[in-house]
């Protein structure tokens, strides 16, 4: 009487194996290559400083590296020793408020001592009369809305970085922004929604189904409400434009730390 028992305990802990490898294998596809220095920190002498859109972009020296990074505006003089907070690398950002584009840029929460003093640097006012400058002043650099209060819009290992590009809403009463879906995830869940975006990037035939991650350029990459995962049978080209079609799903939680508060199933793709 004991052996079936064993044995189902035996299936059954060899499926939620192979889930968690499946899952594992979608962060493994999915996670940016190391140099783009997601939750990077850093300390160094400060070069050069100035403050544009509610940020206080600081040029900063460490042996013989440079690193410009953005914080929210902060009192900071050319000539003091800085620590920055981790934050996240862009590449090839354009700042609309300097009309300049920075090679690497870190997007960093603040500075976490000022190490030539004794005191933790502490961030200006919104320019908005937020409480949160440094979404507020992402706001102000991109010119779009507040970004919601949640603090992750998808799983952090397996989200694509932001990519500067801008997509056309997809058309349809049902038609959203990739920042809409994420905005009223609660309102538009178990419902049928339509999206527009460029792909960019495919896991395959995880959980027998394809991984797609699509941004149109809208969302904010501080909370990953920049890119949408839209799970399908179909097969886009990477870096096409598509417009999909799909069940809406919010706060799925697929196990071993893999949770979106947003996801579109089953989708299927519009010409």
């Amino acid at each position: 009487m004991r052996q079936p028992f064993h044995g189902r305990r035996h299936s059954v802990c060899t499926f939620f194996l192979l889930i968690t490898l499946a899952l594992a294998s979608i962060a493994t596809a999915a996670t940016p290559p190391p140099d783009t220095g997601s939750g990077t920190a850093g300390e160094g002498k400060v070069i050069e400083t100035m403050n544009s859109g509610g940020y206080t972009y600081l040029l900063v020296e460490s042996g013989t590296d440079r690193t410009w990074v953005a914080i929210p505006e902060t009192s900071v003089k050319a000539g003091e020793s800085v620590r920055y907070q981790p934050g996240m690398t862009m590449k090839d950002f354009h700042s609309k408020t300097l009309d300049r584009t920075f090679a690497t840029l870190i997007f960093s929460p603040g500075l976490e001592k000022n190490t030539s003093g004794d005191n933790t640097a502490k961030a200006a006012p919104s320019p908005s009369g937020g409480n949160d400058t440094f979404t507020s002043a992402i706001a102000a650099e991109k010119s779009a809305e507040t970004p919601p209060a949640s603090t992750s819009g998808g799983s952090g290992g397996a989200v694509v970085p932001f990519a500067e590009i801008s997509v056309d809403k997809a058309s349809g009463p049902n038609g959203y922004t990739v920042d809409e879906i994420f905005k009223k995830s609660k309102e538009l869940n178990g419902k049928t929604v339509r999206v527009r975006g460029k792909v960019m990037k495919i896991n395959m035939n995880i959980m027998g189904r394809n991984w797609i991650h699509l941004q149109d350029g809208t969302g904010d990459p501080l909370t990953n409400t920049h890119d949408l995962v839209v799970t399908t049978a179909e097969t886009p080209t990477e870096g096409a434009t598509i417009t999909a079609e799909g069940k809406m799903v919010a706060d799925k939680d697929f196990g071993a730390g893999y949770a979106y508060a947003a996801i579109i199933e089953d989708a299927k793709f519009l010409p």
